[in-house]
């Protein structure tokens, strides 16, 4: 008995997949980095007349790749030379007998704080990516269970809303804005703190809109806690008209004696 062979290509299914686009943090390819990383290893040690002599040789080394059109156009050569002309003037600036030490080097220094600095960003930036996915996979998980609504929102939602509608192809995913909505709107999870509510404006206008008018109409006594599914069309719609909606309520309850 034979095993049937997998069809190719491979047959679509409905399963969208829920694995994140993540890159390692890596240092950026830089040329002039890499040149005058080199130089200072060769200078390591060397007094201002062993110094000056290296830059005699890449001088003439520069004269000579001037010749020819690909290395004249090169990055790494140009900033060798720079770099051991500082070294030259440096040593040649301090007091007799002293060596190059790129370790006590300011420039050197000041450069390896930067590298770290900017080391430490790329880090950080994956490590909040793939809590974006890892949380985007659990809001999905609560969508398909259809129990999204019990889901208390969190600080950084805001971008998961993003990475969800990312992974459908830049499409509005209108349970998500409608949970986002009615949790701003009731003050639920995070959103409990009014410092979360000011920074709600990273999320689209429309959902602010639907915001609004939710907790414009609690405020009116209506009651809200079922599927008020038309206030999201609306918000959609005309987000700008929904929130002069919302407004108008307001001021018609503050008339009426009601509570803000």
């Amino acid at each position: 008995m034979t095993t049937p062979l997998p069809s190719w290509p491979p047959r679509h299914t409905d399963r969208r997949t829920t694995a994140p686009r993540l890159a390692a943090p890596c240092e950026p390819l830089d040329p002039a980095c890499t040149g005058r990383r080199w130089v200072r290893r060769r200078a390591r040690g060397m007094t201002a007349d062993a110094a000056a002599a290296a830059l005699d040789v890449a001088r003439f080394d520069a004269r000579q790749a001037s010749r020819f059109e690909d290395l004249a156009v090169d990055e790494r050569g140009p900033a060798e030379l720079g770099e051991w002309e500082r070294i030259a003037r440096l040593l040649a600036d301090a007091p007799p007998g002293t060596v190059y030490d790129p370790d006590t080097d300011d420039v050197v220094r000041a450069e390896l704080a930067a590298d770290a600095a900017a080391a430490a960003a790329r880090e950080a930036e994956l490590c909040e990516a793939m809590r974006i996915a890892a949380r985007a996979n659990e809001l999905q998980a609560l969508r398909e269970l259809d129990v999204l609504e019990q889901a208390e929102p969190r600080p950084g939602d805001e971008a998961v809303r993003d990475e969800l509608a990312r992974r459908a192809g830049g499409y509005v995913q209108d349970d998500v804005d409608a949970w986002l909505a009615r949790a701003l709107a009731n003050h639920r999870g995070h959103y409990a703190d009014p410092a979360a509510r000011a920074a709600a404006h990273l999320l689209p206008t429309p959902v602010l809109a639907h915001a609004a008018l939710l907790a414009a109409l609690a405020r009116t006594g209506a009651p809200v806690d079922g599927d008020l599914e038309f206030v999201g069309h609306l918000a959609q719609a005309d987000p700008d008209a929904t929130t002069a909606l919302a407004a108008l309520l307001d001021t018609v309850t503050a008339a009426k004696g009601g509570t803000s």
